[in-house]
């Protein structure tokens, strides 16, 4: 392999994403790729030997990315571990505030391109979706409960929990869940309405709606 096939691979990649997001992946040709990537068909077919790969691929690195900018928010906000209320706040403020400059990046997730494909579906391309969606929710849900029985500890005086495993009557992962639901709406939202604001309004209510929660 060319000394430089780690960089040409990553911008073959980058630029499939763009087109991917931008038309859905049945649309976008091969060729757009190769030319748009400034790259030619010998060395994309090296990297990629076919377009399920080059699927896989995509949706690979995205999740990857994704979870990092998951664990980056979870390391900016460790200094808070005392005050969980404070903590899981401050979480959700991070991907509010950063909400425009996301929105500036690109115009929808790649998450939403794939699973509308059914032929990705049933090669198992979104297999690693349920990876990110259970990667977000475990760390989230554990904000949550430990947010929420901090309150209901103060309310009570003890730590309980409800029967079901859930402080105070939450169900943390169902909670936690929303946030990836609302990332995914406000992308629809956005790309349906063309206004980009929709994405922090809904992160805003969001961080609303669980403080109310844990106050």
């Amino acid at each position: 392999m060319p000394r430089n096939g780690a960089i040409n691979r990553e911008r073959i990649l980058a630029t499939a994403e763009h087109l991917v997001i931008e038309k859905g992946f049945a649309a976008t040709a091969l060729d757009e790729v190769i030319e748009g990537a400034g790259t030619s068909k010998g060395a994309f077919f090296h990297h990629f030997p076919t377009k399920l790969d080059l699927a896989k691929a995509l949706v690979d690195r995205y999740v990857t990315a994704d979870l990092g900018q998951l664990q980056n928010a979870l390391s900016e906000t460790a200094h808070l571990a005392a005050d969980p209320r404070a903590r899981l706040l401050a979480f959700l403020r991070i991907f509010e505030d950063g909400a425009d400059e996301l929105m500036s990046e690109q115009s929808s997730c790649l998450y939403v391109s794939t699973v509308v494909e059914r032929d990705l579906l049933t090669a198992g391309t979104a297999d690693r979706i349920v990876d990110a969606v259970v990667g977000w929710r475990e760390p989230v849900a554990g904000l949550i409960r430990a947010a929420v029985e901090a309150h209901a500890g103060h309310e009570r005086g003890d730590d309980e929990t409800n029967d079901d495993g859930n402080a105070d009557g939450v169900d943390a992962d169902a909670l936690a869940d929303h946030l990836f639901v609302t990332f995914e709406g406000a992308f629809v939202l956005c790309r349906a309405t063309g206004d980009a604001g929709h994405m922090r309004a809904q992160l805003r209510v969001l961080r609303q709606l669980v403080d109310h929660l844990v106050r």
